[in-house]
């Protein structure tokens, strides 16, 4: 418990540093954050005997978020992300050379790991940027995080002591449904507080946000406990003691990420 609890505080610290230290420091940080979970996804994957091209995955990952970065910091065109063509493909001819018994797996698991890790940390990269005329503003991915530690703060709290009803047993069987909606009220009660803080967006706004932040955060955290079981793992990795891995620590996100960002897109779009 003891070292789970120092884990946490730096952890916290770190994370908060990452969206108060300026524009430099964000990109940087997500885009290694991004490349370390990425590979934690592939190591996870060999446990069950798949090996993905991982040194091709990382370089496209990095690709991805480089010009998802460009694109916020300097305008550059979408168009650019034609580049990752070559890229793509080259997953395929190298395959081809390789002797494997089961090609089309290691194919698809290279960039069912991109999509599942890169894409969500891209989109929640570009919350600090998409919505401010390519200025940066931490105000939306410092909500983000909030509403999400709100979000799990609640669940266990309102879980451990209400808990009865099973939320989806086969993939998590401690969650409960009393713990779903407790992490409602808490995360809807901190985006709340937020609009009283950022005042550029709405209530209303942000607790939509932090009703979706907890839908598809929960939804994201059995998809990865989906991942686990079917590998047969207890935790993702080992990088954070006492919290397992990244994946296990930015499962919400993964899902979350996409439908926020598209979300606000819509309404202030």
């Amino acid at each position: 418990m003891k070292t789970r609890a120092i884990t946490a505080f730096f952890f916290t610290l770190v994370m908060l540093g990452s969206v108060f230290l300026g524009p430099y420091a964000f990109t940087i940080f997500y885009l290694l954050l991004s490349l370390l979970a990425l590979r934690e996804f592939y190591n996870l994957i060999k446990t069950a005997g798949i090996k993905a091209h991982q040194g091709l995955g990382l370089a496209i990952s990095a690709a991805v978020f480089l010009i998802t970065a460009s694109i916020c910091f300097w305008n550059l065109e979408s168009s650019y992300f034609v580049l990752l063509i070559p890229l793509m493909f080259s997953v395929f001819v190298i395959t081809l050379y390789q002797h494997q018994d089961n090609p089309f797996t290691s194919i698809a698991y290279t960039f069912a790991g991109i999509i599942y890790v890169t894409v969500p940390f891209c989109f929640f990269y570009a919350l600090g940027f998409a919505f401010t005329e390519q200025e940066f503003n931490f105000h939306l991915p410092l909500a983000f995080l909030l509403m999400l530690w709100a979000s799990d703060t609640g669940a266990y709290l309102f879980g451990r002591k209400l808990g009865k009803t099973k939320l989806f047993e086969r993939h998590s069987p401690k969650k409960s449904w009393e713990g779903f909606f407790g992490g409602v009220f808490t995360s809807v009660l901190v985006a709340y507080i937020i609009s009283l803080i950022f005042t550029e967006l709405s209530a209303p706004v942000l607790m939509g946000m932090a009703v979706l932040v907890v839908s598809f955060g929960t939804l994201g955290d059995l998809v990865e406990s989906m991942l686990k079981r079917s590998l047969n793992v207890k935790d993702s990795g080992t990088l954070l003691p006492g919290h397992g891995g990244l994946l296990d620590r930015f499962d919400g996100l993964l899902i979350g990420a996409p439908i926020v960002f598209t979300y606000l897109y819509l309404i202030l779009k």
